[in-house]
């Protein structure tokens, strides 16, 4: 590769620094130094081309990167000596990028122009070096346009975030959504060398291309870490979507956060004019409304909830981003004034947040000394976060710990000190903080107008609880106050606490006087403050929210479990004083829920993935049980719900391991011989038991089988290429370990695989073939049994399909109703010897409502039993997979009396709703059987009348 080109106003010495400069750049990074070290002599030719005074222009940034990318006769070289080019000029570039910023000789505007410009630079040569290769295997991708003619079809790339606003800093990552402009397909034909394959397959390996080009990391490290979470539906999406498809998601499934999002999409590059105002024409009208846009301010309310929830549950106070009043606060503020006007103002329609927040101030929507403020804090983060980042290339917003980087750092930023600059920092967020609290802030107050909780008023009420609470209550809340832990809380937690505990005493006060049940929930709303008198932000919530604070209280005396989930997890408690539990989220919900918290991880910290998977799951299903607690919706709702919250999550986490994994090896082949997708990905997860048949309670763990259709003995398209079994493998311990993996936050789910082919002695993961092959051939019946209730969870919609197919024609085999009812009774009866009561808890007149005679497994089983006997001549009835639906179709085909089924799921939904009971209050499954009577009598009947068999007796029947 050609070396970079003398400047002509430069004599040819090499450029040598002073040692005052040298001192500096050692000060400020540890990467950038090593550079200058280890490469001297290019560093010094680099520098004497493009001096550490001078800016760099755009046209010169192009040049850079064409001299990086030809041989010596200038021609491009190979991909490999691409990449390996593109990166060693990044290194020269954020070599002289730090030093210049360490030097104070650029502009905070003027660097991350640069940065954004090169990385304009890099895009469009990828786009199109990439572009030139699939052109010669494949032809030009083609559509018909509204007049009739072929059109050549052309990729835009939009760049979102900060890369959109030209504000990309020293060591970020570029969020890219690919757009193009219609279906279609390529021109290729045999006759020229070529093959034709549609438009959506074309532009997903051009978008593959570029990412390799930038984002792999060889031995020479990557160019941008690359970012494709912002498209349309996210991870496990096709990388690229067309114009109408993007309209479409716009208008009936873009989101508020979204409309955040798409402020700053900017086209890098050139399209052709008419595709640019096509595209324009749908982002503007997205984001910006005409009006003033009242209706954003909802959406905007549950975002900054979101953003305060994140940093309560962090308590990250190193995070100079992400932390209160950091650089995110200061980006809401703008934008969330920037979306509401935006649509009356267009001076408002710009992408600089700099920019943007000095036209609020010509505008009066800001105020001259907030502006100031805003603006000066703004620009401090900014060369706060550069200093941080330069110390090692790293994608980070944290302050260093090492005490030795922590006074460089300070040095470096024009301080004396570490504390210093701490004091300064604080100084910016507090004047960030201010302004953000008044954003879209809803205050409540309690409703009761008698409420007096003024210091005569608390001392009545304080009174009026102790006469209330029993003896033991009462020492035990003299205790709190008295203890070494409230004694010991900081200034401002006792006050928070002192603050929080009249609208505490005002709750208890009303509970009793509802339902007398203060005296249940006391110990457990004192075991939640022990929880959260430390992490003191809580206490904040519960003052705040004094009506929630009333509706928390009976949660806490109707469930023990709730309280501990509370207690051990107070981050739930944000959600909970909230009441989200006032409305459950559909799957759609769920899934845009997660998808928000998920874009707030970094892609490569895995730490933190765990944590929102866990801390979303939890959220989610202790709303479900306050609904359940509050009785509000059915059973079968609550079961719905916890299972879609499952589904989501393993969507979420498959989607996440399996982009990791590519990152790291390429895709594996599919077994149509060519490479997966993110949209087609070539693995499923199909959920049996409890998931499976939509059923999940509060502590189900998850029975999964995983199925694949790749090549096993294919390579993967990667640098560092695996087999398509290796692959495979480790996605699913990659899976394991995001789901089941022990946290703070506790595990997302506990996962059990023995279900898969073979059991424990089989492969993690099968491809479709051998599944149906051992379905066949090899299972036993009871493993039939088991298939009835399995259904496909998420993953490629073709493996979904194959097994979905394969599990209709195994239910669906002939078997004699002699040879079914013999098997199902069998093991009715093992599973009721090893599981039911034993002798001495049935004389103790003790019933298990799952395993015994007259339990739930009865009813599961003979739902089992109708699908295995009947799917022959009935194929409909292998359509579900949940006992409600099976009984129904029972019923309508007329296998069995309608009366029989009704009152089939009639007991199996009064049994179901008393387990989750059973459950929320942490009590056992073996109940009095004298409640049970009834229950137990009719499907021992109709056991008996179904199945032949008595299973009070244990002797097995004749067949």
């Amino acid at each position: 590769m050609l070396p970079a080109m003398p400047s002509p106003m430069n004599n040819t010495t090499d450029y040598q620094p002073t040692a005052a400069q040298l001192q500096i750049l050692q000060t400020a990074s540890s990467f950038a130094y090593q550079i200058w070290e280890s490469r001297t002599v290019s560093c010094q030719t680099f520098l004497r081309s493009y001096p550490l005074d001078q800016t760099l222009t755009r046209q010169q940034i192009d040049d850079l990167i064409q001299d990086y990318t030809l041989d010596e006769n200038y021609q491009l070289v190979d991909e490999v000596k691409v990449m390996s080019g593109l990166r060693h000029l990044r290194t020269l570039l954020m070599m002289r990028w730090i030093w210049q910023d360490a030097l104070q000789v650029i502009a905070l505007e003027q660097l991350t122009d640069e940065l954004s410009e090169f990385a304009d630079g890099c895009i469009s040569f990828a786009k199109d070096y990439t572009y030139r290769h699939l052109v010669k295997q494949y032809g030009e991708p083609t559509f018909i346009n509204a007049q009739g003619n072929i059109q050549i079809d052309d990729m835009a790339i939009m760049a979102m975030g900060k890369l959109g606003a030209h504000e990309l800093n020293l060591s970020s990552d570029i969020d890219l959504i690919f757009v193009h402009q219609a279906r279609g397909e390529t021109n290729g034909s045999k006759a020229n060398g070529t093959r034709s394959i549609d438009n959506k397959r074309f532009m997903t390996r051009l978008g593959q291309g570029i990412i390799k080009l930038l984002d792999n990391k060889t031995a020479d490290g990557f160019a941008f870490r690359v970012d494709m979470r912002l498209r349309p539906w996210g991870d496990g999406s096709d990388l690229a979507i067309h114009l109408s498809a993007l309209q479409k998601y716009f208008s009936l499934h873009g989101r508020a956060w979204e409309r955040f999002a798409w402020l700053k999409a900017r086209v890098v590059g050139h399209i052709e004019q008419p595709f640019y105002d096509e595209l324009q024409a749908l982002i503007k009208p997205f984001v910006f409304r005409y009006y003033v846009d009242y209706s954003a301010f909802s959406a905007l309310r549950e975002m900054k909830s979101l953003i305060q929830n994140q940093v309560a549950q962090r308590e990250d106070l190193d995070n100079i981003k992400l932390g209160a009043g950091g650089i995110r606060d200061i980006e809401f503020i703008v934008q969330a004034f920037q979306l509401i006007y935006g649509g009356r103002h267009p001076q408002l329609q710009i992408k600089s947040c700099l920019e943007a927040m000095q036209v609020l101030c010509e505008l009066r929507y800001l105020e001259t000394s907030t502006y100031e403020q805003l603006q000066s804090a703004y620009r401090f983060l900014r060369r706060l976060e550069h200093g941080i980042q330069a110390i090692n290339d790293q994608q980070t917003q944290r302050l260093p710990h090492d005490p030795k980087w922590q006074h460089n750092l300070a040095i470096t930023l024009g301080f004396d000190n570490w504390e210093a600059l701490l004091s300064t920092l604080n100084q910016h967020r507090n004047n960030v903080n201010v302004p953000f609290e008044r954003m879209v802030t809803e205050r409540q107050v309690p409703t009761q107008e008698e409420t007096d909780i003024g210091p005569e008023g608390l001392d009545k009420q304080i009174a009026r609880l102790y006469q209330v609470l029993t003896e033991d209550n009462g020492k035990l809340l003299q205790d709190f106050w008295q203890s070494k832990m409230v004694a010991n809380l900081s200034e401002e937690a006792r006050e928070r606490l002192d603050d929080a505990y009249p609208v505490i005493v005002h709750a208890l006060l009303a509970h009793q006087e509802q339902q007398q049940l203060a005296n249940t929930a006391l110990p457990r709303l004192i075991a939640l403050l022990e929880a959260i008198c430390r992490r003191s932000i809580y206490l904040v919530m519960i003052a705040e929210n004094p009506n929630a604070t009333v509706e928390l209280i009976p949660m806490l005396s109707a469930s023990p479990w709730i309280a501990k989930e509370l207690a051990q997890y107070p981050v739930l408690l944000d959600s909970f004083l909230q009441q989200r539990y006032r409305h459950l989220p559909d799957k759609l919900e769920l899934r845009d829920i997660l998808r928000q918290q998920l874009l707030r991880v970094e892609p490569n910290d895995e730490e933190e993935l765990l944590s929102v998977l866990r801390l979303f799951k939890k959220n989610q299903v202790l709303a479900v049980a306050a609904s359940d607690v509050l009785a509000e919706r059915p059973i079968m709702k609550v079961s719905d719900s916890l299972t879609y919250i499952a589904e989501v999550v393993l969507e979420a986490a498959l989607e996440r391991a399996f982009a990791e994994l590519v990152k790291r090896y390429g895709y594996p082949i599919g077994q149509d011989g060519d490479p997966v997708t993110e949209a087609d990905c070539g693995f499923a997860i199909i959920g049996y038991g409890k998931l499976g048949g939509l059923e999940l309670s509060y502590a189900s763990d998850l029975d999964l089988v995983f199925l694949h259709k790749i090549k096993e003995q294919g390579m993967t398209t990667g640098e560092k290429s695996v087999s398509g079994m290796k692959f495979a493998a480790r996605l699913v311990q990659k899976l394991m370990n995001y789901l089941n993996t022990q946290t703070r936050d506790g595990r997302a789910y506990e996962i059990d695989m023995r279900l898969r082919p073979s059991g424990n002695a089989g492969m993690m993961v099968v491809s479709c073939h051998a599944f149906e092959t051992y379905q066949f051939e090899k299972a036993w019946s009871w493993e039939h049994q088991a298939l009835v209730r399995a259904r496909a969870i998420c993953g490629d919609r073709r493996v979904t399909a194959q097994f979905c197919d394969i599990r209709r024609d195994v239910l669906a085999l002939p078997r004699t109703i002699e040879q079914v009812r013999s098997e199902v009774t069998s093991m009715r009866i093992k599973m009721q010897k090893h599981l039911g009561t034993n002798q001495w808890q049935q004389q103790a007149g003790k019933f298990h409502l799952k395993q015994d005679a007259g339990g739930i497994v009865d009813i599961e089983f003979l739902a089992q039993f109708a699908v295995l006997a009947y799917s022959h001549e009935y194929p409909s009835l292998t359509k579900w997979s949940d006992n409600v639906r099976i009984f129904e179709e029972v019923g309508l085909l007329g296998i069995w009396e309608q009366r029989v089924c009704q009152d089939l799921t009639d007991a199996y939904l009064r049994i179901r709703a008393a387990t989750h009971q059973l459950a929320l209050s942490e009590q056992s499954l073996l109940v009095d059987e004298s409640l049970w009577k009834e229950t137990r009598a009719l499907l021992q009947a109709q056991w008996q009348h179904l199945m032949g068999v008595n299973l009070t007796d244990t002797t097995l029947p004749t067949s």
